[in-house]
């Protein structure tokens, strides 16, 4: 499932093309979705933006068309009514004079207006998107401490998009082993320089995933890995999907544990 900076990849590519043009063609497939055609036919898109997994196209008449990939869903650009060689069911074309935009495989699609998007139901369960540039350490530390979150599993709360929407499963691992802190353990239990630490971190990864197209170890580690042999996968991660080889710190074998009903990596001796 793509996280946070896989979205806001996607988000870029979508806000290239589409922002400040005029929509001279659409479709909608989904049920329930027949008439809104009509509603951007003519409309110019104002701009492109996600929070968390959720896609948000504003336009300029005051609605935004929210969307969640969910599992499946994908958004492709090509030229102007090109459609991408897929066996992904359809749910909504955007066609500008040059350029189309095309949702595939997604069912959650609906226009919102736009000056009340923090009332929707989903997008107003959701903590600070990570990738947000007004996002710090000083706020992710606080919400660490803060009672909601602070007697929950690192494990379990880096999961949950109620805490800092974006983060999935492969970040979580990447900013908890970059933390050195055990994925079992909770915020209260950490000492104030662990939780700096922390806070730092789930920026610091997330924002070079977002950066380097998914690669959240440093340029350093990723040539060494590199020349190591292997493909794309072998050198983005220091510790996800990394089980039984060792530790790029300490040299420790890699623990896998399935912890939150997903698939988590650690080292026991730098995490210990």
């Amino acid at each position: 499932m793509p996280e946070g900076p896989e979205i806001r990849l996607a988000a870029d590519r979508l806000h290239k093309v589409l922002a400040g043009q005029t929509i001279e063609d659409a479709e909608f497939t989904l049920p329930g979705t027949a008439r809104a055609r009509q509603r951007i036919l003519g409309k110019k898109v104002v701009r492109v933006t996600c929070h968390g997994k959720a896609m948000l196209t504003q336009f300029d008449h005051g609605e935004t068309l929210y969307s969640h990939n969910q599992l499946y869903g994908v958004w492709r650009v090509s030229k102007r009514d090109h459609v991408p060689d897929t066996n992904r069911k359809l749910r909504v074309a955007l066609h500008t004079k040059a350029h189309s935009a095309f949702l595939f495989s997604a069912t959650d699609v609906e226009f919102w207006p736009t000056d009340h998007l923090s009332e929707h139901p989903f997008l107003k369960k959701l903590g600070p998107d990570v990738l947000d540039e007004s996002l710090t350490p000083v706020t992710i530390a606080s919400r660490l401490r803060d009672k909601t979150f602070t007697r929950r599993s690192l494990a379990s709360l880096y999961l949950d998009q109620g805490f800092i929407a974006g983060i999935g499963n492969y970040l979580r691992t990447e900013i908890l082993f970059q933390a050195k802190v055990p994925p079992t353990s909770k915020p209260c239990d950490l000492n104030a320089t662990d939780i700096q630490r922390l806070a730092r971190a789930t920026i610091t990864i997330s924002q070079r995933s977002y950066k380097t197209r998914g690669v959240t170890v440093t340029q350093a580690t990723a040539r060494k890995l590199k020349a190591q042999g292997g493909g794309f996968e072998s050198y983005r991660f220091a510790a996800f999907g990394r089980a039984g080889k060792g530790c790029l710190n300490c040299g420790t074998k890699i623990i896998r544990e399935e912890i939150g009903a997903r698939r988590l990596y650690w080292c026991p001796r730098c995490q210990a």
